[in-house]
């Protein structure tokens, strides 16, 4: 049972773009509906493991946290319509994968051990290769290119945003259970400024409440991924997590009929490979 709780995050994660782009909608809608089944899933999941004490560390960390996931969404899921879901999910993972990494050793010092230091070194090496070989394409020109360069600035910017969602918790020693509902919240609040900023006068239009279905899968990662930390360790629910990259980037080739030529394939698939190792080489390093 525990091992079939630690792959629904990779399921739950991997399935989400793809639900996502076949649902369609404005960047905004996409991820509103996330947001909006997060919040609801919060408030079930509060009621039943409400924290000890609502510390204002709790509140206002949790809150910050939430807060930053809906910017680095909106622009991932930019990237998506730039790109593509095949490329820029590597990408994203990679990126993130590596900030994480580099935070844990730097600011948390993390690597107390020979063994530690050998893993993380080697799951750095692995990433920026995978991040290298993931971001290949065949040579284009006018709008392609440019589509590709936008979507390599999304990604950096999304990147940036999750590895804070991802790092913020970790500064305050943070209970996942406990700061659900405060990070629910931000993500809520943060989405309806980007909606005013946008002036989007369909955040709530009938494709947001269709993505609820992307919240869904994204809940189900969250939630599970929590579930599996209890019952398997840090590392190995985080490290089977990591597998959504494989779950997303396969259902975008197979489902989403995405194209690549044979040559930026083996490329993918061998960054995807690499990516996939550094996360799990990062993991044992916990």
């Amino acid at each position: 049972m525990s091992f079939l709780i630690a792959m629904i995050p990779a399921l739950g994660w991997g399935f989400e773009a793809i639900v996502m782009q076949k649902i369609g909608g404005k960047q905004t809608n996409k991820v509103m509906g996330m947001v909006l089944m997060t919040f609801f899933t919060a408030l079930v999941i509060t009621i039943f493991k409400r924290p000890a004490v609502w510390t204002p560390t709790l509140i206002c960390a949790g809150f910050a946290a939430g807060a930053v996931w809906p910017i680095g969404s909106f622009f991932q899921v930019k990237s998506f319509d730039e790109v593509g879901v095949s490329m820029a999910i590597p990408l994203s993972s990679g990126m993130q994968v590596l900030g994480t990494v580099l935070f844990g050793w730097l600011y948390f010092h993390e690597w107390k051990t020979t063994t530690a230091v050998a893993l993380g070194i080697s799951s750095i090496i692995l990433v920026i290769a995978g991040i290298f070989l993931s971001s290949y394409h065949e040579s284009t020109q006018g709008e392609q290119a440019n589509n590709f360069r936008q979507g390599l600035i999304d990604l950096i910017i999304s990147s940036v945003f999750w590895v804070a969602y991802a790092v913020i918790p970790r500064m305050f020693n943070l209970n996942s259970w406990d700061m659900v509902l405060p990070q629910a919240t931000g993500m809520l609040v943060a989405m309806l400024c980007i909606g005013g900023i946008k002036r989007d006068k369909q955040l709530f239009g009938k494709k947001t409440w269709q993505n609820l279905l992307t919240g869904v899968c994204y809940a189900a990662g969250n939630i599970t991924l929590m579930l599996s930390e209890e019952m398997n360790g840090v590392a190995i629910g985080f490290t089977m997590a990591q597998l959504n990259v494989v779950v997303a980037t396969l259902g975008a080739l197979l489902i989403l009929r995405e194209h690549k030529t044979k040559k930026e394939l083996i490329f993918t698939l061998t960054g995807l490979a690499l990516i996939v190792a550094g996360a799990i080489a990062s993991g044992l390093t916990q």
